[in-house]
């Protein structure tokens, strides 16, 4: 049986946050937010391009994973950026879980001194408390892990999100996720090729679960598992998907990477 690698890093994340809100102040956060000019809206450019039929892709930004291991040893967050921006990425996903994918919140910030793209902060939310914490850092988007958390804890992520006028990300990756998911209105929704339980990752999950999310009024996004150009194209001709949340196989082909020319 394959070790529940969600509920690992989740219970890590639990004690960590516990241990911040000990420390830092809501207050403190949100005169760090007030002082932030930088904010830019990541489900309206997305949003813009799908009127304009045209694709987008949402380039990650991380260190490592549970799935890869250390994907790039010498690693700089903004210097991956850089060549994302040059290559016309529509919006950056950063990484910054510590103890699993070895990022930090401050590469957010860091990037968003140089680059004016919206950024996702791809973390596991466990509390309402890291939403005010990422948009102090600079972050655009959060996202909602549906098989990390109640439903409960969910829509009180999803609605501090809303107030703080951040996009927001549902993930899904079954049939029972997707329709929990369809309650978001106002969410993106990322289809996960990739099981977070078991790190087992099938293109198939985006099939399947688009017919379930036909009806929803946001975006759809195909996230993890595609490795080229060519698969790319094959899932938006075959579900009108146009946004694609891609890691590994830009960050371990950084210079000339065939996916960017879809743009």
């Amino acid at each position: 049986m394959a070790e529940d690698i969600l509920k690992k890093i989740i219970g890590k994340k639990i004690t960590k946050i516990d241990i911040l809100k000990k420390n830092i102040s809501i207050d403190s956060l949100q005169d760090k937010i007030a002082k932030n000019n930088l904010f830019i809206n990541f489900k309206e450019k997305i949003e813009k391009n799908i009127k304009l039929d045209k694709i987008s892709i949402i380039a990650e930004i991380k260190k490592a994973s549970p799935s890869a291991g250390i994907i790039i040893k010498d690693y700089d967050p903004l210097k991956i950026a850089e060549i994302y921006n040059s290559n016309k990425a529509t919006c950056l996903s950063v990484l910054t879980e510590e103890d699993f994918f070895f990022g930090d919140l401050t590469h957010i910030y860091k990037i968003k001194q140089k680059i004016n793209l919206p950024i996702l902060c791809k973390d596991f939310f466990v509390d309402p408390f890291q939403i005010h914490l990422a948009k102090s850092y600079g972050a655009d988007a959060i996202l909602i892990i549906i098989a990390g958390i109640s439903d409960n804890l969910a829509d009180q992520l999803y609605e501090e999100a809303i107030k703080l006028k951040m996009s927001v990300i549902v993930e899904v990756h079954t049939a029972e996720e997707a329709k929990k998911a369809l309650r978001f209105n106002d969410a993106l929704i990322g289809i996960n090729n990739r099981n977070l339980k078991t790190l087992k990752t099938e293109i198939s999950t985006t099939y399947e679960l688009k017919n379930i999310l036909t009806n929803h009024t946001g975006p759809l996004i195909s996230e993890s598992g595609i490795k080229t150009k060519e698969e790319l194209l094959e899932i938006n001709k075959n579900t009108n998907i146009k946004t694609f949340l891609i890691g590994e196989s830009l960050l371990k082909n950084l210079d000339k990477n065939s996916i960017f020319s879809v743009l």
